[in-house]
């Protein structure tokens, strides 16, 4: 180690990164994403790897330029794995200091990676960080998010946290402009800097999430050993929104719902899971198809209709 470097909390201070992305299917975005790296790059922190993890994609995302400087390797899967497989499979063998779970939907800035990196070395109760994400309108998406209790699931099946925000908060945190620095229960998965000894404690992501809730229900166990979940303001990312799953809506609904119940069913008690699956199954679908009504979508109407078929597959696997 070089003696200008001093330890801090086990952290040298240069701090080391291993990024990880998952691919399926981005098009154009893992090039836009991978070649913003470089300009984020300074001598505050040492970046070990870029891990590109491929889930069997059929389109042309793999095919760009790319600096050759940048430590990159790709990982091709023979099949769609899940985003969870996935992580788990970019993080295997790393040595960094943390770990960055970045979609291929976002654009780092000149800070995007020296700031979360020093913030966690300097703060060891800090598990998890997020930073803010932005549109290309420069909007700041609002979302962080509260852990769910199986009260919040049962009145979201039903529509009240869009009727009565006030009365009834949904999941996320929309009363807040994320305009400034504070502790949450979940910062967004797009950009999930986790220390590697942390996720190694916690043995990495839960495979049983195909994709959605692989991150809440990690940020719930880092919470549970004493670790704080960070949003940084003073740090932004642009981020699309959306992702690869924009042009699949049924399957989205679909996938988004099943983690959910993996979710509900692991962290709750069997009563509570019960209800929350009747909830769900029975009372959800009527509400999203109500409120595709009366806004008028009638193709809305008929993805929500084909995600419930697609998760009563799912179910019955």
């Amino acid at each position: 180690m070089n003696p200008s470097e001093k330890i801090v909390t086990g952290i040298s201070n240069r701090p080391s990164i291993d990024i990880i992305i998952v691919n399926w299917n981005s098009g154009g975005l893992l090039k836009n994403c991978i070649q913003s790296i470089p300009a984020a790059l300074d001598g505050s922190f040492k970046l070990n790897r870029v891990i590109v993890v491929d889930n069997n994609s059929s389109d042309n995302s793999l095919n760009f330029e790319f600096d050759q400087n940048l430590p990159i390797t790709f990982i091709k899967n023979q099949e769609n794995s899940g985003f969870a497989r996935a992580c788990n499979q970019g993080a295997s063998g790393s040595e960094a200091d943390f770990l960055l779970f970045l979609n291929p939907d976002t654009v780092l800035y000149s800070d995007s990676l020296s700031k979360p990196s020093r913030f966690l070395a300097d703060n060891p109760k800090i598990g998890i960080v997020g930073v803010q994400l932005v549109n290309e309108e420069g909007d700041v998406a609002r979302n962080c998010a509260r852990f769910p209790t199986p009260f919040k699931m049962i009145y979201t099946s039903f529509g009240l946290d869009k009727i009565f925000p006030r009365i009834f908060p949904g999941h996320f945190m929309k009363e807040w402009d994320h305009q400034s620095d504070r502790e949450v229960d979940q910062v967004m998965g797009s950009f999930f800097m986790i220390r590697r000894d942390l996720f190694v404690r916690l043995k990495g992501y839960d495979e049983s999430f195909f994709v959605y809730f692989e991150d809440l229900d990690l940020a719930l166990r880092a919470k549970k050993l004493g670790y704080s979940n960070y949003y940084l303001s003073s740090t932004r990312i642009y981020h699309k929104g959306g992702g690869t799953t924009e042009s699949i809506k049924a399957m989205r609904l679909a996938l988004i719902l099943h983690s959910s119940l993996i979710y509900c069913k692991k962290h709750f008690n069997m009563v509570a899971y019960l209800l929350i699956f009747c909830a769900t199954v029975i009372v959800e679908p009527m509400t999203r198809l109500v409120d595709s009504v009366l806004k008028g979508q009638p193709g809305e109407m008929k993805e929500v209709l084909k995600g419930y078929k697609l998760l009563f597959r799912r179910l019955s696997a």
